[in-house]
């Protein structure tokens, strides 16, 4: 059993904290008690909200009825 398996009843030991990976360097960060989550630092937040800004994501959409692809 691996240590820090808090939670189980077999001790009184500290619980893992949950990790994820930081979407845009990788970076294994906790999620709990992280005020950037998902991301591992302010640096990393604001690039995000860069790319955002700047066009490099995009959410789908699907045209208005009545609306041609070729006028929008």
């Amino acid at each position: 059993m691996a240590e820090g398996n808090g939670g189980n009843g077999h001790g009184a030991r500290d619980p893992l904290p949950l990790m994820v990976r930081c979407p845009i360097c990788r970076k294994p960060t906790p999620y709990q008690g992280n005020p950037y989550r998902p991301f591992c630092s302010e640096r990393c937040r604001t690039e995000d909200q860069a790319n955002w800004a700047g066009g490099k994501y995009a959410v789908p959409a699907e045209a208005p009825p009545g609306q041609d692809e070729e006028e929008g």
